[in-house]
């Protein structure tokens, strides 16, 4: 610690670094930023009158985000969780399932497995990408699991594990190679949670488009918002047809006939959100490289304060950097919660990270593996101020 900030608390070293950052005595955590030409497409989608699930900015969004993301085919829903819930139901998910997921996570994750019917399995996640641990899942799997006519079955269950879904938290990408490897050598269907990170990618390789199908969400907070909604992303032709289907209440094609061949949900993206996306997604390199620049002026800041790093982008990646994060040394952890209630009381917004999922009421009885990582990490980890309209 260097003699200028010898004398101060921790948290006043916190604040004062952010405060320096942002140019302002207040800040909250994200907000979106609407500069481009959001007026003018809702304007357009207002006066055609095509406002729902019909119109042209809704095929147009699906186009854009494949492009972006270099997948085959993207179907734009409500929101992350509808994206989820959708992609485990087309990959096979359950009631009489497990599904492999990081206890680190946001509740949708969990939600959407138990909308399956199926049983969330939480695993570990690491220090080095705050996602889940290739390593210290396949030895979990290694000793707790057996195939079975090709299916990975857990033997204190006897339930299939059927799916893992890593989520790339804060915008960091996963261990994908790691994890894919995993999955293939215990036969489960890789469906990314990429709710997080638009603009994140592995190895030059954008995050969503490892798995059998891949995850996002768009919601107000995230890194581009259409307000709610989400999307999934597959190369399937078959299974990003089935999806547009199942999304679109399963209605059978009829010029006048309400006709259903499966049971459907009323999930797709209206047309007046589209509209906000497609403005979003022309002004995504700005924000990204806004983010980024959050980033290093943040790095230079608290380059200085001791006992706590600002976490990086993993190596050979690259993080669109959604919630720009604090990681505290474990001697700092007790320190937490005196951070928050003093950054949040002069008005600069933090958050911790959430809940860890098996101490949720309604997740505490499902099966989990040895959780020290996460258990260390989310004792550690502040969200700070991470708006693109920051820079």
């Amino acid at each position: 610690m260097n003699a200028l900030t010898q004398h101060f608390s921790l948290a006043e070293q916190v604040i004062g670094a952010i405060r320096f950052v942002i140019g302002s005595d207040s800040a909250v955590l994200h907000e979106p930023k609407f500069s481009g030409n959001e007026w003018c497409y809702l304007k357009e989608c207002l006066d055609s009158t095509f406002v729902s699930s019909v119109g042209k900015f809704v095929d147009r969004f699906e186009h854009d985000l494949a492009a972006f993301t270099g997948a085959r085919h993207a179907v734009a829903v409500v929101n992350g969780t509808a994206a989820l819930h959708i992609a485990l139901k087309l990959a096979g998910v359950t009631s009489s399932d497990e599904v492999l997921i990081p206890a680190l996570t946001f509740v949708a994750t969990a939600n959407a497995v138990s909308y399956c019917g199926a049983t969330p399995h939480f695993v570990d996640s690491e220090e080095r990408t705050f996602g889940v641990d290739a390593e210290k899942l396949r030895d979990h799997l290694t000793h707790n699991t057996e195939q079975r006519a090709g299916q990975c079955i857990n033997r204190a269950t006897e339930k299939i594990i059927r799916a893992l879904v890593p989520m790339h938290t804060f915008g960091h990408p996963a261990d994908m190679d790691g994890l894919l490897a995993v999955a293939h050598d215990f036969n489960i269907t890789l469906v990314e949670d990429a709710a997080e990170s638009l603009g994140s990618y592995y190895h030059g390789r954008h995050t969503g488009t490892f798995g059998l199908m891949g995850t996002l969400s768009f919601n107000g907070n995230k890194t581009i918002t259409t307000g709610g909604g989400g999307a999934i992303l597959t190369d399937n032709a078959e299974l990003a047809r089935h999806a547009r289907h199942l999304t679109t209440t399963a209605k059978l094609p009829h010029p006048w006939e309400y006709r259903h061949d499966e049971i459907g949900y009323n999930y797709r993206m209206p047309n007046i959100n589209a509209a906000l996306g497609c403005a979003q997604l022309e002004q995504l390199s700005l924000k990204l490289a806004a983010k980024k620049e959050l980033y290093e002026r943040y790095r230079a800041a608290f380059a200085s304060v001791s006992g706590v790093r600002l976490m990086k982008e993993p190596e050979n990646c690259q993080s669109n950097y959604w919630l720009q994060t604090l990681v505290l040394e474990s001697a700092q952890a007790d320190q937490r919660d005196l951070l928050l209630q003093s950054t949040n009381a002069v008005g600069v917004m933090t958050r911790p990270a959430w809940i860890l999922m098996h101490d949720l009421e309604p997740f505490k009885e499902c099966p989990r593996m040895d959780l020290d990582g996460s258990r260390s990490l989310v004792k550690r980890l502040i969200n700070i101020p991470s708006s693109s309209g920051l820079i």
